[in-house]
């Protein structure tokens, strides 16, 4: 594995206020002195049952909310993210030549020819047919939405990417070639993700290491080998046993 990091995160606690961040609401604290890397190249997993902490983690990664101590530090331009739900990531209004084109239109850097064309090379790169462009989300099937939200994340050609459950919700076969696309991917643009799932046979087929949290902290990381064939934590060992 390159020692290159793409991400550090030391010592992070934090949380937010119930009711979102502009209410009076109790502060819930979720995260407790989190420290991790995610390396050039590798996709690590982070497991753990809802609620434990891991999307609050993505959010506080990608500046959304602020920790209360501990830093996270980006060694590449901001991340960007694959969402569990592309129905509800992706503007229904428009059509997918416009959600892949806007990100580029906002950039400023590129003209219109240039926008098209880095549009159609995305969509090559997702296995799409052009004809996907004149279409509205609506009009695509789950695995084709899927593939338009992975290109919407990728446009901008970010080296680091957070994939929070983004196969949770599609069917196995459709899961499979999901994950053979984004392993795919990593390799043909030097990306590296850090992969969110509660599904420990998605990540042992994806990931090259795993954190597994439990209740907002990490309580147990290494390689895939070692986290499922050598587990040390009781929780891990359930997580396990629950998956099989």
């Amino acid at each position: 594995m390159n020692e290159e990091l793409v991400l550090s995160v030391s010592h992070v606690s934090g949380g937010y206020h119930e009711g979102g961040p502009f209410r009076k609401g109790t502060y819930q604290e979720v995260l407790h002195d989190v420290t991790f890397d995610v390396h050039h190249g590798e996709i690590l997993g982070l497991v753990g049952e809802s609620g434990t902490g891991k999307s609050t983690l993505s959010r506080a990664i990608l500046g959304i909310i602020k920790p209360d101590q501990g830093t996270i530090t980006h060694y590449t331009k901001r991340p960007q993210m694959i969402f569990q739900d592309p129905y509800s990531s992706l503007n229904p209004a428009y059509t997918v030549e416009w959600i892949l084109e806007e990100p580029l239109r906002i950039y400023g850097k590129y003209d219109g020819p240039e926008r098209k064309r880095r549009v159609r090379d995305m969509l090559k790169r997702v296995e799409l047919p052009e004809e996907v462009l004149a279409a509205k989300p609506s009009e695509l099937s789950g695995g084709q939405r899927q593939r338009v939200s992975i290109a919407t994340a990728l446009i901008q050609r970010p080296r680091f990417l957070i994939a929070d459950e983004p196969v949770s919700a599609l069917d196995v076969t459709i899961q499979a070639q999901i994950l053979k696309l984004l392993r795919q991917l990593r390799d043909e643009l030097d990306l590296s993700y850090l992969f969110i799932s509660h599904d420990l046979n998605v990540v042992y087929q994806l990931c090259d290491r795993v954190l597994v949290m439990k209740s907002g902290r990490i309580v147990e990381q290494g390689t895939v080998e070692d986290i499922f064939d050598h587990p040390k934590e009781d929780y891990t060992k359930q997580l396990l046993a629950a998956a099989e």
